[in-house]
């Protein structure tokens, strides 16, 4: 067996799985995110690993017959973020996440010192506030007592990793995400460290997903609950274990959409996809020798929580009620959109300025219409990636959709109605990350004997394909949504 960790946005989920893959439970312990003035996103990194305790204890001490028969641990993480170590391992602060867009200042520095295409060509990303490197670039500027202590720059899951080990090393598919890999030399660019003006050294050792970091220590196994000794699985970033708990292992396993609090639309390749347009970045693969292009934005999954949580707080049933009232009504149709940029952007725009926008509200409207608008609006800015991918080159036949809120069968047909191709619900939307993570452990301990076994887990539930009428009117809708941001965008700059 492995108990596998997705260390989320909101909270650790915690899985143990068989040989078979068969998830026998799941437990989550939440923590907090503090949100704050000019961008602000940063969470403390020891409530992560006080969740992953609690988490594990819960598993251990419900089948209590499994600890004998566990053969790994292993990781999915929040990727993009920084957690600034000091020379004994511990924070000097709390962690910077993916939504912190603090760096504003930092990443025009970079830009001015590389070049965007540059940059882009080598990291397969743009340059932009929500990736690690100027995030540790403005901690240094910002707040020099805490950067003259720092040592180490590690990930969200680096980081329990090293609290169960003691190790201090990363994976291909996180370090893609910092803005300072390069994909070519698949190892940190010297040449993005020299443009940011930090020390290479900074941040760690890169090894395969697979490896064991090593093993669970004394100290780990007495707040844990696990047995000293049980190997440790580095495990990788939750974009690329989400492919692979979508049985996305290669290009011919189609496409596949992510939707938790940042949502994203995604693929597997052979080789990075660079975008001329660079609306769509390229992460490492947890499997070896393999990519996954995507397409990722601030806040989907976030933005219908946001809408529920504004409109029905406290209301018992509350997103059945507003997602059924919202199957109703038109949005889009009736002239009501909904910009989904609560967080700033990433793709298409790369704008962290950016803001959510209801455009086209009239006195008729209400709960259902501007749940609705929510819909759409999240699924027009993933639309936006799909294009991009399929103007590179890229053949999207199906979109398989995981995360918790692929549950809304609402959400499925827009998405299909609004793509133009059919979308399928995983059996294990809301496992499929901590998933993929179990098989990276299994694949890492000798559990299984290849990362090939995801594609006998990943098995479709449930299909809504699109109706050829209501694709070509949101098609033209598509096109009023895009304008509208472009026409607002030099107004986002004056807030």
């Amino acid at each position: 067996m492995i108990i596998s960790h997705d260390l989320g946005t909101t909270g650790d989920k915690a899985t143990l799985v068989d040989e078979t893959g068969r998830v026998l439970a799941a437990v989550t312990e939440t923590y907090d995110t503090d949100f704050g003035l000019r961008g602000k996103a940063e969470q403390d990194a020891d409530a992560w690993w006080r969740a992953v305790c609690a988490a594990t204890r819960r598993l251990v001490d419900a089948h209590p017959e499994a600890l004998d028969q566990i053969e790994g641990v292993s990781f999915s993480g929040q990727m993009m973020g920084a957690v600034l170590l000091d020379a004994e391992g511990r924070p000097v602060r709390p962690a910077i996440i993916w939504a912190d867009t603090r760096s504003v200042a930092q990443t025009g520095s970079l830009i001015d010192e590389i070049g965007m295409e540059r940059a882009y060509a080598i990291t397969g990303h743009r340059l932009n506030p929500t990736y690690s490197l100027s995030k540790v670039m403005w901690v240094r500027d910002n707040e020099p007592e805490a950067f003259a202590r720092t040592r180490h720059v590690v990930l969200a899951k680096d980081y329990v990793v090293h609290r169960l080990t003691g190790a201090i090393v990363t994976d291909p598919s996180d370090a893609s995400s910092t803005n300072a890999y390069d994909q070519s030399a698949q190892d940190w660019s010297d040449d993005l460290f020299a443009a940011a003006g930090l020390d290479r050294g900074l941040f760690p050792e890169i090894a395969p997903s697979t490896t064991i970091a090593g093993t669970v220590t004394a100290e780990a196994a007495r707040e844990t609950g696990l047995r000293e000794g049980t190997p440790v699985v580095l495990g990788g970033g939750d974009g690329p274990m989400a492919a692979l708990g979508a049985g996305v292992l290669d290009a011919t396993c189609g496409a596949y959409a992510y939707l938790g609090s940042s949502s994203w639309v995604s693929l597997a390749a052979d080789a990075p996809l660079h975008d001329p347009g660079m609306r769509t970045m390229t992460f490492n693969h947890v499997v070896p020798g393999q990519f996954v292009p995507t397409a990722t934005m601030q806040a989907g999954g976030a933005s219908l929580e946001w809408i529920v949580s504004t409109l029905a707080p406290g209301i018992e049933d509350r997103y059945a009620n507003l997602l059924g009232g919202a199957a109703e009504v038109s949005a889009s149709e009736d002239g009501l959109y909904f910009l989904p940029h609560l967080l700033g952007e990433r793709s298409p725009y790369w704008n962290p300025r950016a803001r959510a926008v209801f455009a086209g509200l009239a006195r008729h409207h209400g709960p259902a219409h501007m749940t609705r608008a929510v819909l759409e609006g999240v699924a027009f800015n993933l639309y936006t990636g799909l294009r991009a991918f399929t103007e590179n080159g890229a053949s999207i036949e199906h979109v398989d959709a995981i995360g918790g809120a692929a549950n809304a069968g609402v959400l499925l047909r827009i998405f299909a109605d609004v793509w133009g191709v059919p979308v399928r619900r995983r059996e294990l939307v809301d496992e499929a990350t901590s998933l993929g993570a179990a098989i990276v452990g299994g694949v890492g301990t000798g559990m299984f004997d290849s990362f090939e076994i995801a594609r006998k887990f990943a098995e479709n539930r449930a299909e809504e394909r699109p109706e050829p009428e209501t694709h070509q009117r949101y098609a033209r809708e598509y096109d009023v949504f895009m304008d509208a941001y472009r026409r607002l965008e030099p107004w986002f700059d004056t807030l």
